[in-house]
């Protein structure tokens, strides 16, 4: 069987090591990440990569991200995807585990690939920096991060925390969060990778049906 993976930019590492894992190496269509930030933008891509896709299976790493993938239509291939809000929950096994972690340290989080991403917040803060100053850049990241307490950094174990550690010092120390290691895995891309695909995990449509709202309710 025919298997295509299309998957968001921002996991590319993390796909690598699940790939090696699992000893699978399908054809794999990236996605920009930088569109996750305008959900619309990133609908009208995932429907012109999936319209060209001549497959028996289309598995597709990523979340639902604003319920971006709402509309979308499998084609002639049976489509699946991780029931989650985004990458984030996906690297940390759930939903329900992402708004724990999310609730004990109050975390805005990133990883290395985010950070590698063209629209990072570093890149977004240096921009309003250059425009309007470090006033009211700063003033503007508070009302957007004020309600932060940590940075968390997401930890698969693919490879040595410590870069970002120290790539990510200066946004801490700028926006006045702390730094806190957050263990999270690949697992859940490695069963998205080799199935079984089950229903409290996974959507997955049949070749012609279209993803609607309902299927995006938790």
């Amino acid at each position: 069987m025919e298997t295509v993976l299309v998957a968001c930019k921002t996991l590319e590492d993390e796909l690598s090591a699940a790939k090696q894992a699992t000893g699978t190496n399908y054809e794999t269509v990236w996605i920009e990440s930088g569109l996750h930030d305008v959900p619309n933008k990133l609908t009208a891509r995932l429907i012109e990569v999936l319209g060209c896709i001549s497959a028996d299976r289309v598995l597709l790493a990523m979340g639902f991200c604003g319920n971006s993938v709402q509309g979308i239509r499998a084609g002639s291939y049976e489509l699946i995807i991780p029931r989650v809000d985004d990458c984030i929950s996906l690297l940390l096994g759930s939903i329900e585990a992402r708004a724990k972690v999310s609730d004990e340290y109050a975390a805005y989080f990133l990883t290395e690939g985010w950070m590698r991403g063209e629209r990072n917040l570093w890149v977004e803060y240096q921009y309003t920096f250059d425009k309007y100053g470090e006033e009211k850049a700063l003033h503007i990241a508070e009302m957007m991060f004020g309600h932060y307490r940590t940075l968390g950094l997401l930890d698969t174990g693919i490879a040595p925390i410590e870069p970002l550690v120290e790539s990510t010092r200066i946004i801490a120390e700028t926006l006045k969060l702390e730094q806190k290691i957050i263990p999270a895995s690949v697992g859940y891309l490695e069963l998205l990778l080799t199935g079984p695909w089950p229903a409290d995990k996974f959507l997955v449509k049949s070749p012609g049906e279209e993803i609607t709202l309902k299927d995006l309710l938790f």
